[in-house]
């Protein structure tokens, strides 16, 4: 067990990639939240599409996106950090400059502008995750990576808000979201590439690596260099933390990837699933699912970097394992509320909810974290690459997963979320344990 480090402000700041890039950070994630919850009603309210095209064009988007992403694993992996960001957000400003550009009924220009949008949503994931690992080590770093997510979900939840407050502004209102996210999205480019932080490649080694002189017996190796942003002629440059590279490649993490694959369907929960049991299958009014959303944002927000310290204490292979759990009782807890019908089961899938967001807490503080722990520097990227890989399938795939298990019942539906999250949970906690993950 590692002990449990308290981090400072300042620390958490500086180890989230320093104060230039905190602010590209909220500004991207604010304009995402004005634009992302509301592209299908974009595509239908003014270019005029019908629905289901529109949601066609949006979930290829998606999907092409990640296509995507094993050239941006090995971008990563021949050093660049703060680059990767920013053309994350300049892509999306294509997307925005077509949408704005497509003539009413041309679903073709909006597919273009979905599958750009995408690219972005899909390949920042990774490159901020690169960037912290390179800036940052041990807990510091998962602290760091929990922070970013927070922060994220607060500027997204505020774009979201300041954008339905701009919806009785018809059509003209969402075209003017929609280039406000394009200036949102050049404003954060700039400041992350300003930050200007690139990692020297690491390259396998064809042996086992010498020893740093000093170091105690079975420490590991030295990992790869990063450009520290306004370092001196001449200064130490900062280690990449990395895994495990004695074997010259990356660890096997395909039970990992595969449980992930699952454990990712806890994020469309609140906002599919339960509002999907609420509104269809107890007849609860949507505010009671709106309550639901706003709740698990409010508690990601501020729950999630005090949990991701509070449990540094165990491993993350643990602790990722435990969130399989959580998980897993709470979708039991959901089955049990599903049965007590419309009068005390809308109240109790309420509270239910709250178990469920504390293991997406739980989850998503650790996944990224063993991740970066257990690639070795060299495959940092590309490791990172195949996760987001892994999240986006998951996420795109959950939908109609779970519409179609909920209209055979919430047996079915939550009888089978809660076994696949156990056997994944299952899968996490039966790998090899790496040191590495410990630290």
């Amino acid at each position: 067990m590692a002990s449990t480090t308290k981090i400072r402000p300042r620390a958490l700041v500086r180890a989230s990639g320093g104060p230039r890039y905190a602010v590209a950070l909220a500004v991207d994630a604010l304009g995402t939240g004005l634009l992302r919850p509301f592209l299908l009603l974009y595509g239908v309210t003014v270019l005029g599409l019908s629905a289901p095209a529109t949601g066609v064009a949006m979930t290829a988007g998606v999907v092409v996106g990640l296509v995507c992403m094993p050239a941006v694993g090995r971008w990563l992996d021949r050093g660049a950090r703060s680059a990767v960001v920013a053309a994350s957000m300049l892509v999306r400003v294509l997307g925005v400059a077509l949408l704005l550009a497509a003539p009413a009924g041309h679903v073709w220009l909006f597919a273009t502008a979905a599958l750009f949008l995408g690219i972005g949503n899909q390949s920042w994931p990774a490159a901020h995750a690169a960037l912290v690992a390179t800036v940052a080590h041990g807990r510091e770093r998962d602290a760091a990576l929990a922070a970013g997510r927070a922060l994220r979900n607060a500027a997204l939840g505020v774009g979201a808000l300041l954008a339905t407050a701009c919806l009785a502004g018809g059509a003209t209102a969402l075209q003017a979201l929609a280039a406000v996210t394009g200036v949102a999205y050049v404003a954060a480019a700039a400041l992350a590439w300003s930050v200007r932080l690139r990692a020297r490649p690491a390259t396998a080694p064809a042996t086992a690596p010498a020893a740093v002189p000093g170091a105690a017996p079975g420490a590991a190796p030295a990992a790869a260099l990063a450009t520290v942003p306004g370092a001196a002629p001449g200064a130490v440059p900062v280690a990449v933390p990395g895994g495990d590279m004695s074997g010259g490649s990356a660890p096997r993490m395909r039970a990992l990837l595969a449980a992930n694959v699952v454990y990712v369907f806890c994020l469309n929960v609140p906002e599919i699933a339960v509002p999907l049991v609420l509104v269809t299958q107890m007849h609860a009014s949507p505010v009671w699912p709106a309550a639901v959303f706003v709740a698990n944002t409010v508690l990601v927000v501020t729950l999630q970097v005090p949990v991701t310290v509070l449990l540094s204490r165990f491993s993350r292979r643990t602790v990722l394992a435990l969130a399989g759990v959580v998980l897993a009782a709470s979708y039991l807890g959901f089955l049990a509320a599903s049965s007590l019908g419309p009068g005390w089961g809308v109240p109790a899938v309420a509270v239910v909810s709250v178990v469920c967001t504390i293991g997406e807490i739980t989850y998503a503080g650790s996944a990224t974290a063993l991740v970066t722990a257990l690639a070795p520097a060299h495959l940092l990227g590309r490791a990172l690459a195949r996760f987001q890989l892994s999240t986006g399938f998951g996420l795109a795939v959950s939908p109609a997963v779970i519409t179609a298990l909920a209209s055979h019942g919430p047996a079915a539906l939550w009888g089978t979320l809660t076994t696949a999250t156990l056997l994944s949970a299952s899968a996490v906690a039966d790998r090899r344990r790496d040191s590495t993950a410990r630290k």
